[in-house]
């Protein structure tokens, strides 16, 4: 009868360790310490990469869950040096592997070398970056509206070669960055492992 009890706790042990792997959910935050009110960060529905009803050809896949096309925005108005982000928190990412990372980006977003940005960090505590053009993406897939990115492990900075703590996309360039001028960035199907999380 014990090793019974002990087999069936085993069993739920290794079911909620394989759980606790699942990447699931992306959840949209705002860093903004002194109230500045700058900054905003949510998913909106009807602005993502189209992958069901009707699709685009940057977007061949995407979030099946994803009944209403939602992407993420993310803003940052103002100057860069006002002490604000946006960005969003990847859940239940504890423990992986990373083998890749990615997003969709639509286009007139602000695509920098710091925002939006994964930070990635790993067990041994050392935090790892990766930004939309810094180092560069690789381009799965392309349309006038969107684009597909992807990156390795070793891509970042410093390459990636532990498992995974923590994941998080940070956005915090404003409008004064050189080029778009936007301060913002439209992103979906956020991308790990291969497992798309839209919404």
């Amino acid at each position: 009868m014990k090793q019974s009890v002990w087999l069936a706790m085993l069993a739920i042990s290794i079911s909620l360790s394989a759980s606790a792997h699942d990447f699931n959910r992306v959840d949209p935050f705002t860093f903004d310490p002194s109230d500045l009110d700058l900054v905003a960060a949510r998913w909106i529905n009807g602005i993502g990469c189209p992958s069901g009803k009707t699709t685009d050809p940057a977007c061949p896949t995407g979030d099946k869950s994803d009944k209403d096309n939602a992407g993420l925005l993310l803003v940052k108005t103002g100057a860069t040096a006002n002490n604000t982000a946006a960005g969003a928190e990847l859940k239940n990412v504890n423990g992986i592997t990373l083998t890749e990372l990615g997003y969709d980006i639509r286009s007139g977003s602000h695509c920098g070398a710091g925002a939006p940005r994964f930070n990635v960090v790993t067990n041994d505590g050392v935090t790892h970056f990766i930004g939309c053009a810094s180092p560069p993406p690789a381009v799965m897939s392309k349309s006038a509206g969107w684009m597909r990115l992807r990156w390795l492990p070793a891509d970042a900075f410093p390459p990636i070669t532990k498992p995974v703590k923590s994941i998080s996309i940070v956005f915090d360039e404003g409008q004064d960055v050189p080029g778009d001028g936007s301060g913002s960035a439209i992103i979906d199907n956020v991308d790990i492992n291969g497992k798309l999380v839209g919404h």
